[in-house]
């Protein structure tokens, strides 16, 4: 079962009567990491690190968080738990933790009232687990919401998914808080999880476009899928930035649409460095795993008052 995770730990917490909170990932030693953002209003801290002409290659830990900006204060609690434990970047000082952290905008389900913390953080580092991880309403994806783009009040629960794959002894495996404008589909090119209509079908049999208006009433940056592609196979910073961008096609498989104007994608690779494998078979693997647990976090989703979610219907 530890396999399943590449040698990281998952971690959720919630905040307590309201609907945010933060998901950690907690990466062995040695860890490689690198991102894509695609989305044109991401919200992100420690990003730029990760960039292929950075020197620092190796990550101790990756937050991700509800809250919208408020949450990114939230990374604080996995520095602390980190410093704690003497894990971090060596420096001449002190190991200084490298944690970057990227958020959701889910103020609509908490009316701007509630936002992770760093102590909220910190939980989730000490619920870390190399196995049996929920899926759902959890972490960071528990005030997450799906198919916004139909403007009818009419929209569906997302959540926190999980999918992994492995193959003689090669691990690829990826984590998703969708909390997209778009629907969600499914493996047949349907619509999974979305906007609905009054019929009982979907907006999008009279919209093929999905239109929307480009100001108000979509505000721009309310919107956002993160995703985490994480593998035990041995890659350089350089070859992680790459499956960060490959990331991206499975977003592009199981949203839609996606990467639009009020969206803050953001592709996270994570490299523990175990087993040797072809790049090319790492990032093909990815692209279906990427779309497979965006699929599961609408699955896993159960309804909150009048938002439906999937879960209730497992």
């Amino acid at each position: 079962m530890t396999d399943e995770l590449a040698g990281l730990k998952i971690g959720h917490a919630t905040v307590d009567g309201f609907f945010t909170g933060c998901t950690v990932f907690l990466c062995p030693e040695g860890t490689v990491g690198s991102v894509d953002t695609r989305g044109p209003a991401p919200g992100s801290r420690e990003t730029a690190l990760m960039a292929i002409d950075k020197p620092v290659h190796f990550i101790n830990a990756l937050l991700l968080s509800g809250g919208s900006a408020f949450g990114l204060g939230a990374a604080d609690g996995v520095m602390r738990y980190l410093a704690e434990r003497n894990i971090g970047h060596p420096t001449v000082i002190r190991p200084v933790p490298i944690v970057p952290a990227a958020i959701i905008f889910d103020l609509f389900l908490t009316e701007g009232k509630a936002f992770p913390t760093a102590d909220t953080a910190y939980a989730a580092c000490m619920n870390a687990a190399e196995h049996d991880i929920a899926q759902g309403n959890v972490g960071a994806g528990i005030g997450a919401t799906v198919g916004k783009w139909a403007m009818n009040g009419a929209f569906m629960k997302g959540g926190f998914g999980l999918a992994s794959y492995s193959e003689g002894g090669l691990v690829v495996g990826a984590a998703a808080v969708v909390n997209a404008i778009g629907d969600v589909l499914g493996p047949d090119g349907q619509v999974l999880a979305g906007a609905p209509n009054l019929q009982g079908g979907w907006m999008v049999e009279n919209d093929p476009f999905r239109r929307f208006p480009d100001g108000p009433p979509v505000q721009l940056g309310t919107n956002t899928t993160l995703v985490v592609v994480y593998t035990n196979a041995r890659l350089d910073k350089v070859e992680s930035n790459r499956l960060a961008q490959r990331a991206h096609d499975g977003l592009a498989i199981a949203i839609r649409p996606v990467h639009s104007t009020h969206d803050g994608d953001i592709a996270f690779a994570l490299a523990t460095n175990r087993v040797n494998a072809g790049f090319d078979l790492v990032a093909n693997i990815s692209v279906e795993i990427v779309a497979e647990a965006i699929r599961n976090a609408v699955r896993f989703a159960d309804s909150i008052g009048p938002i439906t979610g999937l879960g209730n219907k497992r």
